[in-house]
């Protein structure tokens, strides 16, 4: 079992809503609005020609003063629940779900207890790396009693991060 999970209804919806998008994406191939005068572009479904050659991913480019913080729990809080709430928030940038190309915003990836993942690539997606592709700003995660480390990293519409990476400091937090 694993340490912490994201509750199974928070699950099930991100999960509909990113079907629902892919299903949308290729059902309908003129969607992607390119120059559309709101400034929003939707993501194409596949990366471009030779992209996955270079073994890089482009990073779309995010203000120098933009930075994204966890609101709770604070860096060194003990906490007597292994329910945790955790709240965040952006400064100088904006929020939009994943496959919404629009500049100066992207989505939150909740990093517990690792290190960042490679810069030039898409964030993963597994237990150490939440996605909150909805556009969420908080979320309940379950961890086991101990140590642990938490991070936030935003990511573009394709999950790649931000150039320069628009990111939280690494807090502690202990669970009891």
């Amino acid at each position: 079992m694993s340490a912490f999970r994201v509750r199974p209804l928070e699950r099930r919806a991100a999960r509909g809503l990113a079907l629902l998008a892919a299903l949308t994406l290729a059902a309908v191939p003129g969607l992607a609005r390119e120059g559309a005068s709101d400034g929003v572009r939707v993501a194409q479904a596949t990366p471009a020609p030779g992209a996955a050659a270079a073994g890089a991913t482009k990073r779309t480019p995010a203000p120098k003063d933009a930075y994204c913080y966890i609101g709770w729990p604070s860096n060194g809080e003990t906490l007597h629940t292994r329910h945790i709430k955790v709240w965040f928030g952006t400064r100088n940038f904006g929020i939009a779900p994943a496959g919404v190309e629009k500049p100066n915003t992207g989505h939150h990836h909740l990093l517990i207890d690792v290190d960042l993942p490679p810069l030039d690539q898409p964030i993963p997606n597994d237990k150490n790396h939440l996605h909150f592709g909805n556009g969420q700003t908080e979320t309940f995660i379950d961890l086991a009693p101990g140590t642990h480390t938490l991070q936030l990293l935003m990511g573009d519409a394709n999950h790649v991060p931000f150039d320069p990476p628009v990111m939280s400091k690494k807090i502690t937090i202990h669970v009891e």
